[in-house]
């Protein structure tokens, strides 16, 4: 059966940017600021990213930073979108998400990844403990999850708090292998489609096919992250999305700065092939007024049959993303 975008729950995924000329204290509290206005406006979840060492992103501790924002609100979930499994042990992670559970019930996701979320040197010192390199990811959850089930009788080594919380757990990716774990587990899926669209299509079929039922879920259920761009006119979002351009050509070069001020034109911003790579990235971008993120967004679900979409939309100005995120719920009901 086709889905209809209003029948669509959308969701914030949040990297808790920081902008040229301002502070990481600056990007903490405007995302206290849009979490408690997406929940005014209707979003099902909030959900922030790890990542490590890039200079414009503030979310290395994710799971401090979904306490920030699961007290700031009252109804919205909120959770990892996602926390890199293998940089962590599983034990520390269920006593993290399990003490956020019992503070804020039912409200708190787990989306994990096997990324490192950051560049190789980082990874290294990130994982130098830990001794994971990502190819043990399906083990880690496994021993996650036996952390996050209520404890069995004589078990010598329990998460305090974490047993017995049964947070859900998300798998998370922008390849076939997370496709293929997430349906193997039987467990919902979320694709990295504002970054990785290249697979997203041919992940979220194998997603299908493959699903097994489990205690977890009886029948698929697919999350798509996109990236949006929305502004009161076609036009002004254009001029709005040259923020993202620039950033992500940065990040092309291996060199991710802070999000850059807009501009008129991107002709001497990058180069040729910088710009291949660039829209290369953003195949699935939606930029534009009410009408064409509506449109676009409908698109996205009708070729996707997503069961829930997250979206990403880092503007310069605070203000700007605010208006962004309130005209996409906007075009969500719609």
């Amino acid at each position: 059966m086709s889905r209809s975008l209003s029948q669509t729950p959308i969701s914030v995924l949040d990297l808790v940017p920081y902008a040229e000329g301002h502070t990481i204290a600056d990007a903490f509290a405007n995302t206290r600021d849009l979490a408690v206005h997406a929940e005014s406006w209707g979003y099902k979840r909030y959900w922030m990213a790890e990542h490590h060492n890039l200079d414009g992103i503030a979310s290395a501790a994710t799971s401090v930073l979904i306490g920030h924002v699961a007290g700031a609100t009252r109804t919205i979930r909120v959770g990892s979108g996602g926390i890199m499994l293998p940089n962590h042990a599983p034990l520390v992670i269920a006593e993290q998400f399990g003490t956020l559970a019992i503070l804020f019930p039912n409200r708190i996701d787990l989306g994990l990844g096997r990324a490192p979320g950051t560049d190789p040197l980082t990874a290294r010192a990130l994982r130098k403990e830990t001794r994971h390199r990502g190819d043990d990811f399906p083990e880690l959850i496994e021993e996650l999850q036996a952390y996050l089930d209520p404890a069995e009788p004589g078990q010598k080594l329990k998460a305090i708090p974490g047993a017995g919380t049964n947070v859900p757990i998300w798998i998370l990716g922008s390849s076939t292998f997370s496709a293929q774990l997430a349906a193997a587990t039987g467990r919902p899926y979320a694709f990295a489609g504002h970054f990785a669209p290249a697979a997203m299509l041919e992940a979220l079929e194998i997603y299908r096919w493959q699903f097994r039922p489990s205690r977890f879920l009886e029948k698929p259920h697919a999350m798509v992250g996109v990236s949006v761009v929305a502004a009161a006119t076609d036009d002004e979002a254009q001029f709005q999305a040259t923020s993202l351009y620039q950033r992500l050509t940065t990040l092309v070069r291996g060199d991710l700065k802070p999000i850059p001020p807009p501009v008129r034109s991107m002709e001497t911003r990058w180069t040729t092939k910088e710009e291949q790579a660039v829209r290369s990235m953003t195949t699935t971008l939606v930029v534009g007024g009410p009408d064409r993120v509506r449109e676009g967004l409908r698109r996205l679900v009708d070729s996707t049959q997503a069961d829930e979409l997250i979206i990403t939309s880092d503007l310069y100005r605070h203000e700007d993303r605010l208006k962004s995120f309130e005209i996409i719920a906007q075009a969500g009901r719609a």
